[in-house]
């Protein structure tokens, strides 16, 4: 069977530098950057994929942290918010069942707090790095006020057997007629995974922050500008193995582009492109 599947900005970041970041315009422009999100209507209620910034933080930015709202510019809207947009679409809060994160950075779980009934799936190293946050960098990227409401974790942890196109994989909804699968792809985080999702008509893999700018999977000219380049080094848990998955998705990208679609968090072309 066929899922609806809503393709969702639930934050608009508008940094300085469009042409290292967004690959044209000037150097003291402001580029663009999206929180791509999804929201899925499954056989089990609604299924939202990564939250984006959330209500909370449009109230209060201070709860972001300085050093993110100031290099990052993040426009704070509450119509652009998972929950705005999941009401506008005529669903109440408490249709949403299930949320699987890609990781737990601020803006992708910003808008836990929005939807506390929900149980939030997430690989159980991520969940280990955000609650015990043991670096500096740890404890910037994971905001303690996106988990004060003591969120209904599901962890999940790998287990032999379970592959999917030659990844790891973990089904998230077991009981469920509906393929939502987390794919381990750590290097961005500790625990970062891509969600793949089933449509009934091929995959979509949402690869989070594995990658930022959409020809770094492109199998025939990889690039990535200079700036989400920089960004991507600086804050990176592991740089071997986030670039031994970036390859990865490469060649799943060569091998299998007609039956998997894949896509980041972040860039707003993509993004563009399932909104059309």
């Amino acid at each position: 069977m066929s899922l609806k599947i809503h393709h969702l900005s639930c934050g608009s970041m508008c940094p300085l530098g469009k042409r290292l970041i967004n690959g044209h315009g000037g150097l003291l422009e402001t580029a663009e950057m999206c929180c791509h999100c999804l929201l899925i209507e499954s056989a089990d209620g609604l299924v939202l994929v990564d939250t984006g910034l959330g209500s909370a933080d449009v109230r209060n930015p201070a709860q972001l942290g300085r050093a993110f709202t100031l290099i990052t510019r993040p426009k704070l809207l509450l119509e652009e918010t998972a929950l705005h947009q999941v009401q506008a679409l005529g669903f109440k809060p408490s249709d949403l069942r299930h949320i699987v994160v890609t990781h737990l950075d601020l803006d992708h779980a910003g808008g836990l707090p929005d939807f506390p009934d929900a149980q939030v799936h997430v690989f159980k190293p991520e969940h280990h790095a955000a609650m015990e946050r043991p670096s500096l960098g740890e404890k910037g990227r994971y905001r303690p006020a996106h988990f004060a409401h003591r969120p209904k974790w599901v962890l999940h942890e790998t287990s032999a057997g379970e592959r999917w196109n030659g990844f790891d994989s973990i089904r998230t909804l077991p009981g469920s007629s509906d393929e939502i699968l987390l794919v381990p792809l750590i290097g961005h985080t500790r625990g970062h995974c891509g969600v793949a999702v089933n449509t009934g008509s091929g995959w979509l893999m949402h690869c989070g922050d594995a990658y930022f700018f959409r020809d770094e999977v492109n199998p025939q000219h990889t690039y990535c500008t200079p700036g989400l380049r920089m960004f991507q080094s600086i804050v990176q848990i592991d740089g071997k193995q986030r670039h031994a998955n970036q390859a990865r998705l490469r060649e799943l990208a060569g091998t299998k582009g007609k039956e998997v679609e894949l896509f980041c968090a972040h860039d707003p072309v993509e993004l563009a492109r399932y909104a059309a």
